[in-house]
């Protein structure tokens, strides 16, 4: 009961809405058509209004009427959604799965896993974040995320329990009109340290640790975006993942840097992991959708 509503008289009045007539909606639902109009008629005088037009020969909906099957259907809809939560939540399925992830993730490996998990648990609310560096990390502590992919520099925290799912490289380019991309030799520390460097940083005011920062001028940003319009626009260098630069590379825009001393600016390979605060246990969905990245990547 919604009220001096019932999630029956909905169901018929939109069972009638569909069906096309009365009769019809009664074969429909299984029952006699003098229940149907029973129901509509409790409807009608509950709420002092007319929602169909029973001058003609066969009854219409009224302007109201039409109004209010729309709304009927998506209280209907939020209901069946209702049910179907709490029913997942019995066989072990969170009530929701926030995830996060850090910005220099790619997100590429995750969209087929996410796609076959909304496949596999339709009813499932998801949501996803990205922040600036280290915000996938905060938002699993303060428990507004269960399940993060992240870089964890230096090293994964204590607290944590990770998974390894991939492995990520940074690439060092600038603009090609840049002084560093014009130099016609590799760069030295003196070169990087002279010009802007554009930096990664968090989202919730302190700059944080500082990796693979060298430059005596930093411009630090949140979104890797922007980041990458003030490169492309040759205010300064940094290092970027092959996916993001990959198109600007190839068509010259961008130009990657010959810096081969790992001391000065290290280009190897950095592993990402999945992780979730230690003692706080994956629901169904997360360690599904944990499951099935891996073996996506393992392929």
């Amino acid at each position: 009961m919604i009220g001096n509503l019932t999630l029956d008289q909905l169901r018929v009045l939109v069972t009638i809405s569909d069906a096309g007539s009365f009769s019809a909606a009664g074969r429909s639902l299984g029952r006699v058509q003098s229940a149907i109009s029973q129901a509509v008629k409790a409807l009608e005088e509950t709420h002092a209004i007319e929602l169909f037009d029973r001058r003609k020969h066969k009854p219409t909906l009224t302007a109201v009427g039409e109004a209010l099957v729309e709304q009927a259907r998506t209280v209907l809809a939020s209901a069946d959604r209702f049910a179907a939560i709490a029913a997942g939540t019995r066989m072990g399925l969170e009530p929701t799965l926030a995830l996060a992830i850090d910005p220099l993730v790619p997100t590429e490996p995750l969209i087929d896993s996410l796609r076959a998990l909304q496949d596999t648990f339709p009813n499932l609310p998801v949501s996803f974040s990205t922040e600036g560096v280290s915000g996938a990390e905060r938002r699993l502590r303060d428990g507004s995320a269960s399940l993060a992919f992240c870089l964890l520099l230096p090293s994964p925290p204590n607290d944590l329990t990770v998974y390894p799912v991939a492995d990520s490289k940074l690439v060092p380019v600038a603009a090609a009109n840049h002084p560093l991309a014009r130099l016609g030799r590799k760069p030295n520390r003196v070169d990087l340290e002279a010009h802007v460097q554009l930096v990664l940083s968090n989202s919730f005011g302190a700059e944080g640790p500082s990796y693979g920062v060298i430059s005596t001028r930093v411009w630090r940003f949140v979104d890797l975006g922007r980041r990458l319009d003030f490169l492309l626009a040759g205010f300064g260098w940094c290092k970027m993942p092959p996916y993001v630069v990959k198109p600007y590379l190839a068509d010259g825009r961008l130009v990657e840097l010959d810096i081969s001393d790992e001391s000065i600016a290290p280009v190897r390979t950095l592993p990402v992991y999945a992780a979730h605060v230690r003692g706080r246990q994956l629901g169904l969905g997360g360690r599904w959708l944990l499951d099935d990245l891996r073996k996506r990547l393992a392929k």
